[in-house]
């Protein structure tokens, strides 16, 4: 039996945040917002955070729950979504869960349980050591200690390294192990889960094409300026986000407003694969293609009959 939740995943500009509204309506819910960016204030052009218009009256958490200069992670976001799930469904009504970041998503379904962040100065250690040594050093030291999480890192990737050294260094346990254990432990929840594609990846690719071009002409450069204004670092996590850090570089001078687009577009469409990656791994989606043709009643119609077939509580007349 599941739990009244529906989880809406997919690639970006693949039409989640519409469809979240419109099932929401239908089964008496609130959205819960489930995309890394959108928890940000400020940030509403660039992370197609859906308009007052656009929300149609629904209650949506999680967005506007961080400041563009904080350091959020998954581990928080976890810990502020999953008491509002608890008392939406205590209250009666739908949690539709609706994002395209796969690990936030799926780590607030299973519950898990995060290793801790200690405050004994053992990453600031680490961090002044990456600087000194270099990465290919430290990487080095996690493929002695954690051989399986070494192989999954890129060499790029510091703050993942460095929490992987941390955690061992700070339990003794390596992140593997801990991710392992974690893994088995039932999920706390159970959500039919929803997932948005395009029968040809050229409409997907088409829509975010237009996405660009949309928030150029809504204003995000403008919406950058107004975020340096506000003392927002350039290379806070927040600002190199898709959308931002490439029009960041148009109005530094490294490039032009339509190289900027032109890489925009080209990263989308590569976070895009990332996210069907991830979330094709999960075998309990039930996957809405959107043909050619098809506009967002066909996708609704079809979302709405997947909920009757999959959910033995009549989430829906």
């Amino acid at each position: 039996m599941t739990d009244n939740i529906i989880c809406i995943a997919g690639p970006t500009a693949s039409g989640k945040t519409a469809l979240a509204v419109e099932i929401a309506k239908l089964v008496n819910g609130e959205v819960v917002n489930c995309d890394s960016m959108q928890i940000y204030k400020y940030m509403n052009i660039g992370t197609a955070k859906p308009s007052s218009e656009e929300k149609q009256g629904i209650v949506h958490h999680m967005i506007d729950v961080a400041e563009p200069d904080e350091d959020f992670s998954v581990s928080r976001y976890c810990e502020m979504a999953t008491p509002i799930v608890e008392d939406i469904l205590a209250r009666g009504k739908t949690a539709v869960i609706a994002g395209g970041t796969g690990l936030y998503m799926d780590s607030l379904i299973r519950g898990n349980a995060f290793a801790p962040f200690p405050s004994t100065g053992m990453r600031e250690k680490l961090e002044a050591q990456a600087d000194r040594v270099g990465m290919e050093f430290m990487l080095d030291q996690l493929r002695i200690i954690d051989p399986d999480a070494a192989a999954r890192l890129h060499l790029s990737d510091r703050k993942r390294i460095i929490r992987a050294l941390e955690v061992y260094y700070e339990t003794g346990e390596t992140i593997t192990a801990h991710n392992r254990k974690t893994q088995a432990i039932p999920p706390r929840f159970r959500p039919v889960w929803l997932g948005l594609d395009f029968a040809d990846r050229k409409d997907l690719y088409r829509r975010i094409d237009l996405r660009v071009g949309l928030m150029l002409e809504q204003g995000l450069l403008q919406e950058i300026r107004e975020l340096l204004d506000r003392g927002i670092p350039e290379k806070c996590t927040a600002m190199q986000a898709i959308g931002y850090k490439e029009f960041l570089d148009a109005m530094e001078g490294r490039c032009t407003i339509d190289e900027a687009a032109d890489l925009v577009r080209q990263s989308s469409r590569h976070y895009a694969k990332r996210q069907l990656t991830w979330f094709r791994r999960n075998k309990d989606i039930h996957w809405l293609i959107r043909t050619p043709g098809d506009g967002a009643e066909e996708i609704l119609q079809r979302a709405r009959q997947v909920l009757q077939e999959t959910d033995n509580r009549n989430m829906i007349d």
